[in-house]
């Protein structure tokens, strides 16, 4: 070959080599970042292709899809009761891309997930079109119902979160206010009204803001529960009824300044379940100072504390400070000062209480399916910690069930069960301007000493008259329904 011949074939040779390299690098190392490139129509379109898989709720869809009738998308979103559920399906709109399980278990859902590559390959094969797979959650139907309608019907704002105590399963997750998630499910030349109108900055309701998960409170005195763990567990107290060294008043250490407590109770060197019934803020804030701030924290952690929960949407970590001096320690432990916390944080409190001790890691999501109702993947429970000795949270829960017989969450109590709760009034604003939070945390026990449930409910109401709001006047009912409901599914 002479020199030029050779050189143009070299040239040629290169050239060559380096398509392949640039191919390669297309289709291995870049492929995921174009497949998910937002202006990639394609993917889009694509996955609007098919009808998505459901989300199911006591063996029935809460979702389906229905054909579009302009546009490249053939297929939208559309909801039961959207929302009702939105707080656990999220929402998947053409034009706003996804949120929650709707967003998370996507690749089940449009049948695109590796788990489902048999079925995907077989149904090509035999010429079926694609179609997705099944979310099935751990959710109660009539449970759910109950946590949306008494929050509806109280009004204002406000959460519920119910747990199964003894596998951490949720069966309630409700916040109101809410959205239904169709009315955006579309493309954004339709459905851009819809979703401006939930948006923060022109709804100051926020009713996108997931408050069962999202949202941290001062949880007020439901975590007086936290406390009196603490007191148990740290050997300060050995039951519920020796008289605390509590004096009446108590001036917090380091500082000039009284604790006070609510109305003239009994308080004084009062035993911890006669401070739980009662709510004493100088019994509860007094051990936490005797306590210090590590053993609190180091309590509050046990409860899941300062940790992000994954169930499998992201909740918000709840929060106990670090650092704290003892004064300041005295207010985070009657629920004030720097201490925050999610409702699905509280219902984990009172949800290890029930269950002998044990934290249960909190779940929505029971399995995943194929299209043709194969599981691909089912969720176990697992133990998250152990916050309570068997035996102190045996002691605790005598404590709870006397503040729901004789206490402040009467209006809690059910027939043919036991019932135990903790009220909660947190203070809100700058030095307590606005209206407080009102807090109920509980759990259920059977006749066989089983406990189906633990819930809790917090109320945000701007509206209602300062001195109705209480935790046991406004959230205590609505708990009381959740824990019926689960109650009356089980029989």
């Amino acid at each position: 070959m002479n020199k030029p011949l050779r050189r143009i074939a070299i040239f040629c040779g290169l050239l060559v080599l380096a398509l392949l390299i640039r191919d390669n690098w297309l289709q291995y190392v870049q492929a995921d970042k174009l497949r998910t490139d937002p202006k990639n129509r394609r993917v889009a379109i694509e996955r609007y292709a098919y009808p998505r898989g459901d989300i199911i709720v006591d063996g029935n869809p809460i979702t389906g899809s229905v054909e579009t009738k302009s546009g490249d998308y053939k297929y939208k979103r559309t909801y039961k009761n959207g929302a009702m559920w939105s707080p656990i399906t999220g929402y998947s709109s053409q034009a706003f891309d996804g949120s929650f399980l709707e967003k998370i278990e996507d690749g089940i859902l449009t049948g695109n997930d590796d788990r489902l590559f048999f079925r995907k390959t077989l149904d090509m094969i035999t010429g079926k079109p694609q179609q997705g797979g099944n979310v099935v959650t751990t959710l109660n139907g009539a449970a759910q119902k109950a946590a949306f309608s008494g929050l509806a019907k109280q009004g204002g704002k406000g959460a519920v979160v119910a747990l199964e105590p003894s596998t951490g399963k949720i069966l309630a997750l409700a916040s109101y206010p809410s959205y239904d998630p169709s009315t955006f499910a579309g493309d954004r030349n339709s459905d851009a009204d819809a979703w401006k109108k939930l948006q923060k900055k022109y709804n100051p309701a926020d009713p996108m803001l997931n408050r069962a998960l999202r949202e941290t409170y001062p949880p007020g005195s439901t975590f007086k529960v936290v406390t009196a763990a603490a007191a148990l567990e740290n050997n300060l107290y050995p039951d519920a009824d020796t008289n605390t060294k509590s004096p009446l008043p108590w001036t917090m250490p380091g500082t000039t300044t009284e604790l006070k407590n609510e109305g003239n109770i009994p308080c004084k060197n009062a035993p911890m379940r006669v401070a739980l019934r009662y709510s004493c803020n100088t019994v509860f804030g007094k051990i936490g100072a005797d306590l210090g701030n590590d053993k609190m924290l180091a309590e509050a952690k046990k409860f899941g504390f300062d940790e992000e929960q994954f169930v499998p949407t992201r909740s918000s970590a709840s929060v106990f400070s670090s650092g704290m001096n003892q004064s300041q320690t005295a207010l985070s432990s009657i629920g004030q000062y720097n201490t925050a916390t999610t409702p699905l944080q509280m219902a984990m409190v009172a949800s290890a209480v029930a269950n002998g001790g044990k934290l249960m890691k909190p779940y929505m999501v029971d399995k995943l399916q194929s299209s043709n109702l194969d599981t691909v993947a089912t969720t176990e429970p697992q133990q998250l910690s152990q916050p309570l000795s068997a035996k102190n949270a045996q002691i605790l829960q005598s404590m709870m069930e006397t503040v729901v017989q004789k206490g402040t969450g009467t209006k809690a109590r059910i027939s043919g069960a036991t019932v135990g709760g903790k009220t909660g009034t947190a203070q809100h604003g700058v030095e307590n301007s606005e209206n407080p939070y009102a807090w109920f945390i509980s759990y259920a026990k059977l006749s066989d000493g089983s406990s189906p449930v633990a819930v809790a409910v917090v109320i945000e109401d701007d509206n209602a008259n300062r001195d109705d709001i209480s935790g046991g006047g406004l959230a205590a009912p609505i708990a009381k329904s959740v824990m019926e409901a689960v109650i009356a599914s089980k029989k």
